[in-house]
C-alpha cells in the first residue's frame, strides 16, 4: 500500500477568481488517495529582504514551516511577461532562505502553467523549472503540463469542463507516481 503524502501547492495568481486557483482545487479533487494537496498562501509574504530576515516576520516563518512540513511541492502558475508572477518568485526566495536551510531541497515537484492564451504559460513553466534545478527540487519532466485556453476550463458555476478533466487527471496521476518514486530514494 502507498504512503499518504502531503503536497504543498503554490498558486502563482493572487486573484480571488483565479483560474490557477480553480485548477489547483480541481487537482486536489482529482488527486489519488496517496496525495493530500494543501494550498500554501503566498499573498501575505513581505518581499524577501535579508535585512528583515535577521528577525524573520511571522509570515516568513509560517510559510517556511508549511513548505518544510510537506513531502512534495506542486506549482500552479500563470505567465506574466514570459516568466513567473512576482508573488511566486518571492515565495521561492523566502522558502530558499536562510542560506543552507532551504525548505525546498529534495522535495519532488511538478509545474502546471495555466493561461487563457494559446501557449499555456510555456515561458513561466520553463522559467520556474530553472529555479527548481538550483533549489534541488526533482521536477517531474513528463507529462509536461500547459493548460492553454484555460478561460473555458470551467463553466459559469465553476465546474471543471469534462474536456479538461482527463488532462488534469493524467497529470495528477503521473505526479502521484513521481512523488511515490522520489520519496523512496
Amino acid at each position: 500500500m502507498s504512503n499518504v503524502y502531503t503536497i504543498a501547492v503554490l498558486v502563482g495568481s493572487l486573484r480571488k477568481a483565479s483560474i490557477n486557483r480553480k485548477v489547483a482545487l480541481a487537482l486536489a479533487e482529482l488527486a489519488p488517495a496517496n496525495l493530500r494537496l494543501n494550498i500554501v498562501e503566498i499573498g501575505d509574504l513581505p518581499l524577501y529582504n535579508e535585512d528583515i530576515d535577521v528577525d524573520p516576520p511571522a509570515a516568513y516563518q509560517t510559510f517556511r514551516q508549511q513548505v518544510s512540513g510537506a513531502d512534495a511541492v506542486l506549482f500552479v502558475t500563470p505567465e506574466y511577461n514570459r516568466s513567473v508572477p512576482a508573488p511566486l518568485k518571492n515565495a521561492i526566495d523566502v522558502g530558499s532562505r536562510p542560506y543552507g536551510k532551504s525548505a525546498w531541497s529534495g522535495k519532488p515537484g511538478a509545474v502546471i502553467s495555466v493561461s487563457p492564451g494559446a501557449v499555456g504559460g510555456f515561458g513561466a513553466n520553463h522559467h520556474l523549472r530553472q529555479s527548481l534545478v538550483f533549489l534541488n527540487v526533482p521536477c517531474m519532466q513528463q507529462p509536461e503540463a500547459y493548460l492553454g485556453g484555460a478561460g473555458s476550463a470551467f463553466d459559469e458555476a465553476g465546474k471543471l469542463s469534462e474536456s479538461v478533466k482527463p488532462f488534469l487527471q493524467g497529470f495528477i496521476n503521473a505526479y502521484a507516481q513521481w512523488v511515490e518514486q522520489h520519496k523512496k530514494l
